[in-house]
């Protein structure tokens, strides 16, 4: 038995477009996939006690977070019929309006993609070790609640 290091699911700021458009293009070769599923966690510019968040700053204990995001993706592959999955979280800032996480999962029928993709980001928001921190207009800042 092997012990594998879990793979780094965390890049630096915001997930850019053409990433999520490389990624979504190098899978057309891949003729046993019937579907294909997409989460992208954007940050919102909510409005808390009258200030507006400009930006989240994302850290993490990324040893236990990239280990509990690998068992997320083993517990995915256990319980659906998935032919793929690619996971990519934001650390540091991420401004309103950009993308800081994004979840791509494929498998040969439709109906998987999509019950997957529940139970994956709502395990990720539930046992993942990544933190938040809002960062106001006024640049005061304050801890992300998770909801």
């Amino acid at each position: 038995m092997t012990n594998k290091k879990p793979k780094n699911v965390f890049k630096q700021g915001a997930i850019s477009s053409d990433f999520i458009g490389n990624s979504i293009a190098k899978h057309q070769t891949k003729t046993s996939i019937g579907a294909h599923n997409i989460f992208l966690g954007q940050v919102r510019a909510d409005v808390i006690d009258n200030k507006t968040v400009a930006a989240i700053e994302y850290t993490a204990y990324e040893d236990m977070a990239n280990a509990k995001f690998d068992s997320i993706r083993e517990a995915a592959f256990d319980k659906f019929e998935l032919t793929c999955m690619h996971i990519y979280h934001s650390l540091g800032t991420v401004k309103s309006g950009e993308i800081c996480l994004f979840v791509f999962i494929s498998s040969p029928r439709r109906k998987v993609v999509f019950k997957a993709l529940e139970f994956i980001v709502e395990a990720i928001k539930a046992d993942v070790p990544v933190f938040g921190k809002e960062i106001f207009e006024d640049e005061t800042h304050q801890w992300k609640k998770n909801t």
